[in-house]
């Protein structure tokens, strides 16, 4: 299957922006560190955290855009839309929030994970590392049924909830920027070989 010149400058666009999502990748793992290290025992900080960790999420999933093709534009849009609206409720009115926040923790998990297996399945032939992503994937859904359990009165597993969601975005981005790496590498491969 042959691309024409305007997709294949498409394709070289998001293959340059590959560092972008390895720094991405970093600050998702730096944040899941701070969570992780930091002794949240209020309903309130609780909900802070939740709503900025959402608001990033948010960010980020509109800064994927700029990669994606039609369909999972529109996909990566209305998750991006749905982060911003829960993490400017849960900083807006934060009581409420905690008292929600495992079923909204949960939604997120099974949808990202539903997510990321499509995307590694799609993947499957262009890398090798579309396995990770797969792993990635039934972890999130594994957690997101965790989550929806008995666990929603116990603070500091709303705080694990928070920390590993980061975590796992930190890891899928790390997995998207070195898939467009490998791809920027394959269309510098192309450009340098004979006609």
């Amino acid at each position: 299957m042959s691309i024409t010149l305007d997709e294949r400058e498409v394709v070289a666009d998001a293959a340059d922006k590959w560092w972008l999502f390895l720094l991405s990748g970093i600050a998702w793992l730096v944040v899941a560190l701070i969570v992780f290290q930091w002794n949240y025992t209020t309903v309130y900080a609780v909900s802070y955290l939740f709503g900025f960790v959402a608001l990033a999420a948010g960010l980020n999933e509109f800064f994927e855009i700029s990669i994606s093709t039609t369909g999972w534009k529109v996909a990566h849009g209305i998750l991006g839309a749905l982060f911003l609206i829960a993490g400017i409720w849960a900083l807006v009115h934060p009581h409420a929030a905690f008292a929600t926040l495992s079923s909204l923790v949960a939604f997120f998990l099974l949808f990202k994970g539903i997510f990321d297996i499509m995307i590694a399945f799609m993947a499957k032939g262009q890398s090798d590392a579309w396995w990770l992503q797969l792993f990635v994937g039934i972890l999130e859904i594994a957690l997101a049924f965790w989550v929806a359990g008995s666990f929603r009165d116990q603070v500091i597993l709303l705080v694990i909830y928070v920390g590993v969601t980061a975590q796992f975005r930190g890891v899928t981005e790390l997995i998207i920027a070195f898939k467009l790496k490998g791809l920027r590498d394959r269309i510098d491969t192309d450009r340098l070989a004979p006609a």
